[in-house]
């Protein structure tokens, strides 16, 4: 058998898994990532704004845009290229800890400063409890999960990422939003000048305007229940939240699936070997992941 690469520590690694087992990177099912499986295709809209490439980035409009989605105002948010550059300028700014292990790799391990959590929690994929507190939020996944843009929580900084709402990771869209009150400034000072593109912003309003949080939380939720059956039904068990992912109790499904042209990520890096983490995939991929199944368990 063909060794694997060693896992990406954030997955969505498919091209080169698949390069390496001899397969066609484009007909890799990428479930490494937790990426919105309904979407509209990202590419339809960066076809209309080309010609943002021959100009300088100007965040003024797509901020507006945004706050106004959000029902914010504009001087509390800032975009950024991607969460990941949101959760480093906060952690410049802030720094801070986590509240409990297992957490998202990218927050700050600090001894002391803001507690920071994800909501919904990576990698359990619950939901915040309303007693639950921190002072930082990364909403990296909770409109999928609720179908809001926000659980506006008083008093704290959230992070999000369009990147993951809007299955956009090559545009690396995300944000920070501060408290009521509070000016984004102070985030602001650590970016680079031009850091998120012109066309990431042009396309923003594109973005916005297809977005359907109630009806892909639904749509997330539907597939994600038949995913589960699917594992179940093999004899795999499962855990599964409100987050777009389950958990499988089997540390070498990602070995498994993989030469059958669908990608999982373990878990080790949230300090769980024990688990591998499958995104939910639209009703094509279901079936995909059905028939990779089926091909492991007569291979056995």
């Amino acid at each position: 058998m063909t060794p694997l690469p060693r896992p990406g520590q954030h997955g969505g690694d498919g091209p080169a898994v698949a390069t390496a087992l001899g397969l066609d990177p484009r007909a890799m099912l990428d479930l490494s990532q937790n990426l919105n499986p309904f979407a509209p295709d990202v590419s339809v809209f960066v076809g209309r704004h080309r010609s943002s490439l021959r100009h300088y980035p100007d965040p003024t409009e797509a901020t507006r845009l945004l706050a106004a989605a959000m029902g914010v105002d504009p001087m509390r948010l800032l975009l950024t290229n991607g969460g990941s550059e949101a959760i480093h300028l906060v952690t410049t700014e802030l720094g801070g800890r986590v509240a409990a292990e297992p957490e998202f790799a990218l927050h700050p391990r600090g001894a002391g400063g803001p507690v920071w959590r994800s909501n919904p929690h990576s990698p359990s994929g619950a939901l915040a409890a309303s007693g639950d507190r921190a002072e930082v939020w990364d909403e990296a996944f909770y409109a999928l999960a609720t179908g809001r843009w926000s659980a506006y929580p008083e008093g704290a900084v959230v992070l999000g990422s369009l990147t993951k709402t809007f299955a956009c990771p090559g545009l690396r869209l995300g944000y920070v939003l501060t408290p009521e009150g509070a000016d984004v400034r102070r985030f602001a000072q650590h970016q680079p000048q031009w850091s998120v593109g012109s066309l990431a912003l042009a396309v923003l309003p594109d973005l916005l305007q297809s977005a359907d949080l109630p009806a892909w939380r639904s749509a997330v939720a539907s597939a994600r229940q038949a995913l589960v059956d699917i594992l179940r039904e093999r004899g795999w068990q499962v855990e599964a939240r409100e987050a777009p992912w389950v958990l499988v109790h089997d540390s070498a499904l990602r070995a498994a699936l993989a030469p059958h042209g669908v990608l999982v990520r373990d878990c080790a890096s949230f300090g769980r070997g024990d688990l591998s983490r499958v995104a939910v995939p639209d009703a094509e991929g279901l079936q995909r992941v059905r028939r990779a199944l089926d091909a492991v368990l007569a291979a056995r």
